[in-house]
């Protein structure tokens, strides 16, 4: 739901393939991608949720520090730059509900 995801923080969420995803929120806006840095293929968050950097305005990798531009998901910052992140497409509906495109 739209309501679990403030401005500016990000959530994971388990698939049903095993994977995790993270949705993210900017400017009423919702960005989801594949919760793996391209950099050494490991989750980006160390404790959980943590996806965004301190002042909240990129995601952040905690093993390396790569940062990554919250609406593509591009590297603009460390060992991964120039690669991004796996976007993940989702659909916002108007009753609140946040689901995976198909």
């Amino acid at each position: 739901m739209t309501e679990d995801i403030p401005e500016r923080e990000a959530r994971a969420f388990d698939q049903v393939e095993g994977e995790t995803i993270f949705i993210t929120q900017r400017d009423g806006m919702f960005y989801a991608y594949k919760n793996i840095c391209p950099h050494l293929q490991v989750e980006l968050e160390f404790l959980e949720n943590q996806f965004l950097d301190y002042d909240h305005e990129y995601i952040q990798c905690s093993t390396h520090g790569a940062l990554f531009n919250v609406e593509t998901g591009e590297c603009i910052s460390g060992p991964c730059l120039g690669e991004a992140l796996t976007k993940v497409e989702i659909k916002v509906h108007s009753d609140g509900g946040i689901y995976l495109a198909e």
